[in-house]
């Protein structure tokens, strides 16, 4: 799990809509990048300005589609034009 934290109140707003529409949000701190599904989002109610702890289930990356086919496709028929 990764936990995030931040005093945005745009970015809070973008994670709850991701966690309660299922989506996946994607998180840019520092040089690492995460992507995953928001687990939660809790307010600090102590602090002052707000601030909001997000936790954050990362997902493995998705491996590159390989081709079903090559790319050359012979056509079977093309005798019949000649």
């Amino acid at each position: 799990m990764f936990t995030y934290e931040t005093a945005d109140q745009r970015e809070v707003r973008r994670f709850r809509i991701a966690q309660f529409n299922g989506r996946m949000a994607t998180v840019k701190s520092g040089e690492s990048t995460v992507t995953g599904f928001v687990r939660s989002v809790l307010e600090q109610e102590s602090s002052i300005p707000p601030r909001w702890t997000i936790t954050i289930i990362p997902s493995a990356p998705k491996d590159e589609p390989k081709p079903l086919r090559g790319a050359l496709r012979a056509r079977p028929f093309a005798e019949d034009y000649f």
